[in-house]
């Protein structure tokens, strides 16, 4: 990570704080000798002051420009004791940056700064300590400062690794919040599209019966218009009951009633008393069927009767169901295509698309093709186990 990347914004606090521990350390250096200067060498005094004022002014750069910032602080305080509270601060600042190519030449240049200012720019009224000792409490303040601009970057570095991680686990939270979503609304739409479009195709075909049979007597229009009722409770009943089961929880774990196995027959029963012709003929343990394979596969046999209603409301239909926990459930569903294309029918598709993603979820293998024989041909292959 570079350091413009875990630099935190300054505040007026940070600042103010910032620039009153600079005044302290300046004013406390410079006011043992300023008598001095101001009585023997007054263009100093000036010239301290002019530098100080300098100093102070390149700080506020410190960040974008901290090298040059550094070098120009700490040769100012060579001659110059208040530019010592920025040349401090620049050298922190310069040090949390943690680059080694910076701190070492920068870090030689302070010792040697604070060594030419002992030995040449010193006053009379200083304390006239051993150089040795000079030079030693040189190197330890800047080691000092070095090691305390490094230990703030280092930590700057590691709250902002971990603020990059907070934001990218909340932002792959709400990735995932939306894909739960999308799937969501899929599987809605795939329930609204299983229920509706089998009971409305099955009242279409009853309503077409009405406007196009002239020759029915009172008594089979009173029977087909009591289908149409009943059908369209039905709807109204599996409606509610799907968004039931939508509210109360996700996933198909727990199908609602009628959608297992043991009422595929009550199906193709309900199929036959709208007038198709269904031919079923089912080799399958219904009762060992686990409950997701079941749910699957009494929607695939509702999609495929209700694409034969749609599509070819008169021809007959050919239903074999086979399979075992060794082979998995087959599911072949088969009839004629129509002579002609139904224009009031809506376009086909969108139900085998659904029925191939829900087929798909449970592992299993969906195809449908038309042979040369014109003959509309639908397998479904479902895993004994999801």
């Amino acid at each position: 990570m570079q350091p413009e990347q875990y630099q935190p914004p300054l505040t007026w606090v940070g600042h103010t704080w910032r620039l009153v521990a600079m005044l302290l350390l300046s004013l406390a250096v410079f006011s043992t000798r300023a008598e001095y200067l101001w009585n023997e060498a007054r263009w100093w005094y000036f010239a301290d002051l002019a530098l100080g004022a300098a100093s102070y002014t390149v700080i506020w750069w410190r960040r974008s420009h901290p090298v040059a910032v550094t070098v120009f602080t700490n040769v100012a305080s060579i001659a110059s004791t208040l530019s010592l509270g920025p040349a401090v601060l620049a050298m922190v600042s310069m040090a949390t940056r943690r680059r080694w190519s910076e701190i070492i030449p920068l870090t030689i240049l302070c010792i040697v700064a604070n060594a030419i200012g002992l030995q040449f720019f010193s006053t009379p009224v200083e304390e006239d300590d051993p150089v040795l000792v000079q030079y030693l409490v040189t190197g330890a303040v800047t080691a000092s400062m070095v090691f305390w601009g490094m230990y703030i970057g280092s930590r700057r570095e590691l709250l902002a690794s971990w603020q990059a991680r907070a934001l990218a686990s909340e932002a792959e939270q709400q990735a995932k919040v939306q894909q739960a979503r999308s799937l969501e609304r899929a599987r809605i739409a795939r329930e609204m599209h299983d229920i509706l479009a089998h009971r409305i195709s099955a009242m279409s075909m009853s309503a077409g019966a009405l406007a196009y049979r002239t020759d029915l007597s009172g008594e089979q229009v009173r029977e087909t218009a009591r289908t149409i009722q009943e059908t369209s409770h039905l709807a109204l009943t599996e409606l509610r009951e799907v968004l039931g089961v939508l509210r109360e929880g996700p996933g198909d774990a727990a199908p609602e009633e009628p959608q297992g196995a043991p009422d595929l027959m009550a199906l193709v029963e309900e199929a036959r008393t709208l007038g198709m012709r269904v031919d079923a003929r089912c080799e399958i343990d219904f009762a060992a069927l686990p409950p997701a394979i079941a749910r699957t596969l009494y929607r695939c046999v509702q999609e495929a009767l209700t694409n034969a209603r749609r599509h070819s409301p008169s021809a007959p239909v050919t239903m074999h169901i086979r399979g075992g926990p060794d082979h998995g459930v087959d599911l072949l569903v088969e009839n004629p295509l129509p002579l002609s294309a139904v224009s009031a029918a809506p376009a086909p598709g969108y139900g085998l698309v659904g029925l191939a993603e829900r087929v798909g979820l449970h592992g299993g293998r969906q195809s449908a093709t038309v042979g040369d024989d014109k003959r509309f041909l639908l397998h479904v292959w479902l895993p004994w186990q999801s």
